[in-house]
């Protein structure tokens, strides 16, 4: 686990860099976490999953797979890789401030 200091506050990260208290989150912090995995602008289809994929994760307790995001988010597979390259479940929840989800490597 590591901390780091973004927008002057100190925050916890779990071993694979997502952030650990989900109540430290805010779309502040979502906007530089996405500058750090290479998303410079977030945009109304970038809101639109990282929305879902609280939501979903609110209601069920773990972040939602790529297979639940294409199916039920309304984004189709390509552009969630457009949206979120390499990896677009993990990154995604990594942004939305949530833990990796279940099944991702």
């Amino acid at each position: 686990m590591a901390t780091r200091e973004i927008l002057g506050k100190q925050l916890e990260f779990d071993d694979d860099n997502h952030l650990k208290n989900g109540k430290d989150w805010n779309p502040e912090l979502a906007t530089e976490l996405a500058k750090e995995e290479g998303i410079n602008n977030l945009t109304d289809r970038h809101w639109l999953v990282i929305n879902f994929m609280r939501k979903e994760y609110e209601a069920k307790g773990d972040a939602p797979s790529i297979r639940k995001l294409t199916k039920e988010s309304g984004v189709e597979t390509k552009e969630l890789y457009a949206l979120f390259p390499k990896g677009p479940a993990k990154k995604a929840a990594k942004i939305a401030g949530l833990p990796k989800p279940t099944g991702c490597i």
